[in-house]
């Protein structure tokens, strides 16, 4: 009687020593910490379509996890192997597979980007800078910006959102949807172009569109603010003249392999766009300008100004009179040949050295 009761307590024993065993394990597996070497966080990306098993590979492959097999194991546990949500994730040496899990299954560990979107970019190079950014489909972002319908939907009369993207710095997560970010983007526009800047838009009979178009231009031709309102007056006493507006940044918007310098050849190019040849504005926006260039489009500098040329520092000189404007554009022809010939004759530093 002795014997088997010694022989259950020792049953119960092992059976206990083996049930904190097993209890030691799951919390070890669910909550023991992943640690490595060197700077303490990390960065992971999970994108669309991204499989479950492609996410522990890349979570092993970047250190985060200690093993793929416990990791999965919490997975199954959970019941969440089937959808992980897209994101960039910051995750913390130490964190445990439990935590890992939690956040990918959830998204709520997923952090925002900030972007900064300059003045004057096209919708292609938007879609660029956001590719790069954010890892969207740039192809389906210029698609998407060239949809009449989708501009509709944002109380856009448009064919084209080119010049509705108002440049800022925006904070999106990783792979957000292209409408998304669009929409995101031109509601910022809306919120900006109120009712006081529809009403002097309408001073001139012109549509959003064509204000627009106007403020491009000169968001395309200087980055100098003292200048944009008197640029803007030049175009618009061109324009009540019945003068051609003569825009570079037009040309620009047209050439296929811009931006670049613009030739004499590129003029003579029969374009909707080709203010060299085409009078009045442009059909639309050929860029997509900031809030100070659209003011300036609205607002312009009164004076008798209807041409100017590069300074070559930056700024411009701006003349009443053709002859005028003919004497700065030899004084920047010459300016220019000085400083390409210094160009020329300076050291590069690198000139004699052997590979």
């Amino acid at each position: 009687m002795k014997e088997m009761v010694r022989r259950n307590k020792i049953l119960l024993l092992l059976v206990g020593v083996l049930f904190a065993a097993v209890i030691g394990w799951f919390l070890h597996a669910f909550f023991g910490g992943n640690r490595w070497e060197g700077d303490p966080e990390k960065l992971f990306f999970v994108s669309r379509g991204q499989t479950f098993a492609s996410i522990v590979d890349s979570l092993e492959a970047r250190g985060i996890i200690r093993s793929k097999s416990l990791f999965v194991f919490v997975a199954k546990i959970s019941g969440g192997v089937t959808r992980m949500h897209i994101g960039k994730y910051v995750f913390r040496s130490g964190v445990s597979n439990n935590g890992i899990f939690q956040e990918l299954r959830t998204g709520k560990g997923s952090t925002l980007i900030s972007v900064a979107v300059p003045e004057g970019l096209t919708s292609k190079q938007q879609a660029r800078l956001f590719s790069r950014a954010l890892g969207i489909d740039s192809s389906r972002f210029v698609n998407i910006v060239h949809d009449a319908l989708f501009a509709r939907s944002l109380g856009i009369e448009s064919p084209s959102l080119e010049g509705y993207l108002v440049p800022d710095t925006y904070a999106f997560m990783w792979q957000q949807d292209e409408k998304e970010v669009i929409r995101r983007m031109v509601g910022e526009f809306v919120h900006f172009y109120n009712d006081s800047l529809q009403a002097q838009g309408r001073v001139y009979g012109w549509t959003t569109t064509q204000v627009l178009a106007l403020a491009s231009i000169v968001e395309g031709e200087t980055r100098l603010s003292g200048e944009r309102a008197i640029i803007a007056g030049v175009y618009h006493n061109r324009l009540l003249k019945g003068m051609r507006l003569e825009a570079d940044p037009t040309i620009q918007f047209m050439l296929e392999d811009g931006p670049r310098r613009v030739l004499y050849a590129d003029l003579k190019i029969d374009n909707p766009y080709n203010t060299y040849l085409h009078p009045g504005l442009p059909p639309g926006p050929v860029n997509n300008p900031g809030r100070a260039s659209i003011l300036a489009a609205l607002y312009p500098s009164q004076h008798t100004y209807l041409y100017f040329v590069a300074n070559g520092t930056g700024g411009h000189w701006f003349s009443s009179t053709y002859g005028e404007h003919q004497r700065y554009v030899r004084m920047y022809r010459r300016m220019r040949a000085k400083q390409q010939l210094s160009a020329l004759q300076r050291p590069t530093g690198n000139l004699f050295r052997q590979e």
